[in-house]
């Protein structure tokens, strides 16, 4: 990462760029190298020191932190303080991204893998249903109630498995087996 320490009204010390640049560090490993470069503008206002810092991180994010404190050191830790709460917030939107990303991915290779060639139609099991002994009545408003297209059941009166279904029209379909 590129770093420019600039002094306004005071000159920069090996010490305090030795300083800022230890801080920033942390924060380049925070964005996984992702930090571009770096400008630290220090300068004294009154009885304080104020520290201007921004950070130019991959994909034309830019982080801005600005500390105040009487001491440079302190100044500095401030600014870097506010940036690394920034990086913490760009990390996680990242990171969210990406698995997005794979789930949506995954979700098309599975559609893809799930529709059949037009010559080999493949058979997908589903979860398996129990097979309830009912009457015809109790299909029906069982099959009107709940979100399903069809209901399996077996016939209480024939014990034969019967499948009632929605049509179209807004009716119900029976399919019995031919005895």
């Amino acid at each position: 990462m590129k770093l420019l320490v600039t002094g306004r009204h005071l000159t920069i010390t090996s010490g305090t760029r030795t300083e800022i640049e230890k801080k920033l560090g942390r924060l380049e490993r925070l964005l996984n190298g992702g930090a571009v470069s770096a400008q630290c503008t220090v300068g004294r206002e009154r009885e304080q020191h104020v520290c201007d810092l921004t950070v130019h991180a991959r994909g034309d994010h830019m982080l801005h932190g600005v500390g105040r404190h009487r001491q440079i050191g302190q100044a500095v830790a401030g600014a870097v303080e506010k940036i690394t709460q920034q990086a913490h917030k760009l990390a996680d939107r990242l990171k969210t991204r990406r698995r997005d990303a794979g789930r949506a991915a995954a979700s098309a290779a599975k559609q893809v893998t799930d529709q059949a060639p037009a010559g080999n139609p493949r058979v997908i099991r589903a979860r398996p249903t129990p097979l309830k002994p009912m009457s015809l009545d109790d299909a029906v408003l069982r099959l009107a109630d709940g979100p399903s297209a069809f209901l399996v059941f077996r016939d209480a009166g024939t014990d034969a498995v019967s499948i009632l279904y929605r049509r179209p029209d807004g009716h119900f379909g029976l399919i019995e087996p031919e005895v």
